[in-house]
């Protein structure tokens, strides 16, 4: 709601821009300054400053910020702001904020015992928690044959040595077209991530070594090589105590909201027709 606020005060009201401001571009000369178009995309960026992407995303911007802007000034010179339409709009609008500031207003005023935290935590340690995982490379191949003969042809090297060839020969004759020009890189994984037979044999290995018989699945012959690995982890409660907290605090808000709702409702007079 904030950010929708100062969108609206930047367009229409002009508010002043930060001294540190650039100008991005000149309309009708009209001065757009880089802080104007990083405001209106601020929702759409997520914390992203304008001023570090790139020189044809801060263009693309730039423009949809333009026309934007150009259709406000030919909406004020067709006098629209005096259109009924208008004015209901702008009164369903300014409802619509006053609900958001009422709901606000209640969320903010809502505390949460950190030691209600904590015990939410220590009931549900098992939904924090980071799954063991691997990081490994893989080559796949269409016959069982292939993937012997590659195996064959890596089986006796080590370290960088095996990791080199494995890139190479993934680059050369791996049939999968997402990970052989990454030298057969898949990044890290779960056991949830991938099918069984490939996930089993590669949480079976161990780092730095490559599986010595093919592994088959619907895709075909794996040759796996596993780079890293990491176990199991309990997630500590320092690193989720905001999360949960907000999760706690929105829960007791929709029940105050509730009961503000039904009470408003008894004390109403209602006669439904």
């Amino acid at each position: 709601m904030k950010k929708i606020s100062l969108v609206a005060a930047t367009l229409i009201f002009g508010v002043a821009l930060s001294a540190n401001a650039a100008t991005v571009a000149t309309v009708n000369g009209k001065n757009i300054s880089d802080t104007e178009v990083n405001d209106f995309f601020a929702p759409m960026l997520r914390g992203q400053d304008f001023k570090t992407l790139p020189e044809n995303q801060k263009k693309a911007l730039t423009q949809q910020y333009i026309i934007q802007d150009l259709v406000l000034q030919d909406a004020k010179k067709q006098n629209l702001e005096k259109d009924p339409l208008y004015t209901k709009e702008l009164d369903r609008a300014k409802e619509s904020i006053l609900v958001n500031v009422y709901q606000e207003k209640i969320l903010n005023s809502i505390k949460v015992d950190p030691a209600k935290a904590k015990a939410f935590y220590d009931q549900n340690k098992d939904k924090y928690v980071k799954p063991a995982s691997v990081q490994a490379r893989h080559i796949l191949v269409s016959s069982e044959k292939e993937a012997k003969e590659i195996i064959n042809e890596l089986k006796k090297l080590k370290g960088k040595a095996l990791e080199d060839k494995f890139s190479q020969i993934a680059k050369e004759k791996s049939i999968d077209p997402g990970s052989k020009n990454q030298g057969g890189e898949l990044g890290w994984f779960d056991q949830s991530t991938m099918v069984k037979p490939f996930t089993d044999a590669a949480f079976a290995l161990k780092n730095g070594t490559i599986t010595t018989t093919p592994v088959k699945t619907n895709f075909g012959y794996h040759i796996i090589l596993k780079e890293n690995s990491h176990p199991r982890e309990q997630i500590k409660f320092e690193d989720v105590k905001q999360g949960i907290e907000n999760g706690l605090k929105f829960e007791e808000f929709k029940k105050v909201m509730n009961q503000k709702g039904q009470e408003l409702l008894n004390n109403a007079k209602v006669e439904y027709k």
